[in-house]
């Protein structure tokens, strides 16, 4: 039984037969990137990752106590519409946390969501969307049995349960920079539950980052798909060595403000995640052809303006232009006259560097 079993959860009377709660929480852009799981969602290799802030999800989770006892009774609803198709995956979750919260299968559940940016496409929807879910049932679960938390403790906890859903979600609610896995590079890190990285520099904490919607479908590959077969990929041990270089060669950086060292790390994380998914068996492609022309855009105003521009990617076609806030007006011109016109109907998402998750009225 998981150690974030609080006895008084196992108990038959609650306080309240019903209620809502509402969090919103947002997406993460990880710079060392976490490809390659094990165990019962276990990190191949540590990673850290930049909180968004205009990428989120807004969940709210309404309960009702019922006599079924048996089974999750479940609905979810996305901007309104149910979405039966999904429900099985969320359900799966639900399920597999029953020895954290053995208390739902006596509730009937609605969740309603909606995304701020595309779902599936490559912008972690699932890190925002599992996230918020997470938050929602660890206040509930509060309203229900009158547990207290101090608020790392409620963080933590929920870190912990969203990772049983999303391996990258223990991360998104965490304010600026959150890592995940054990490493020897960060104390208190944890292959169980993101933490928040403390003491970056200023610049990091103001950094804007501007996603490229270079195609809006949803992937032919699914992040869960590509994480498995990496349990077959050759190039999967080297690449777990290298993550954990790359990771002690990031921290530094971002403690001192090293915004070169970062977006080169930053850029060759990106390429290898994509990279690995080329060399996959089977092998698939998730870049288009236009993510390729925005990427040698990017690098070709660094080095003809010396700005420190750099780019990154997550599971998905969908460039993120990094730079720091001192540098965003002339940035936003720059994709404005040369990025926009390779986007999907010249989409764009302005983001930056954002203070975690947030409870909803």
């Amino acid at each position: 039984m998981s150690h974030y079993v609080n006895p008084s959860l196992t108990a038959v009377a609650a306080a309240l037969d019903s209620g809502k709660v509402a969090w919103r929480s947002p997406s993460n852009l990880a710079l060392i990137k976490y490809w390659g799981k094990h165990g019962r969602q276990l990190p191949r290799n540590a990673s850290v990752s930049l909180t968004l802030s205009a990428a989120h999800t807004n969940s709210h989770l309404s309960f009702e106590k019922n006599d079924k006892q048996s089974g999750i009774d479940f609905e979810l609803r996305y901007d309104g519409i149910r979405k039966e198709a999904w429900e099985p995956k969320t359900v799966k979750f639900l399920n597999s946390i029953s020895d954290v919260y053995p208390f739902l299968n006596g509730y009937t559940l609605q969740l309603d969501t909606i995304n701020s940016f595309p779902h599936s496409a490559g912008i972690a929807s699932s890190a925002s969307g599992m996230s918020a879910l997470a938050l929602c049932l660890v206040e509930m679960e509060q309203l229900l049995f009158g547990t207290e938390y101090t608020q790392a403790e409620f963080l933590q906890k929920v870190s912990y349960l969203s990772r049983l859903g999303s391996g990258s979600a223990c991360r998104s609610m965490y304010p600026y920079l959150a890592a995940w896995g054990e490493t020897l590079h960060l104390d208190g890190s944890s292959d169980l539950f993101g933490v928040p990285v403390d003491g970056v520099h200023e610049v990091f904490k103001t950094m804007r980052n501007y996603i490229l919607i270079a195609g809006r479908e949803e992937k032919s590959v699914s992040s869960t798909a590509g994480h498995a077969l990496m349990d077959s990929n050759l190039y999967a041990d080297v690449r777990y060595k290298e993550a954990d270089l790359n990771f002690g060669k990031l921290m530094p950086a971002l403690y001192e403000g090293d915004v070169k060292t970062m977006g080169e790390i930053t850029e060759h994380e990106a390429l290898t995640l994509h990279a690995l998914m080329m060399t996959s068996h089977p092998s698939y492609i998730l870049l288009l052809p236009n993510t390729l022309i925005l990427l040698q855009k990017i690098r070709a105003f660094r080095a003809d303006t010396g700005v420190p521009v750099y780019f990154s990617l997550d599971a998905g076609p969908n460039p993120h232009v990094l730079v720091p806030d001192a540098y965003a007006d002339q940035v936003e011109s720059f994709i404005e006259s040369e990025l926009l016109q390779h986007c999907h109907e010249g989409m764009m998402i302005k983001d930056q560097v954002g203070l975690g998750s947030t409870k909803l009225a």
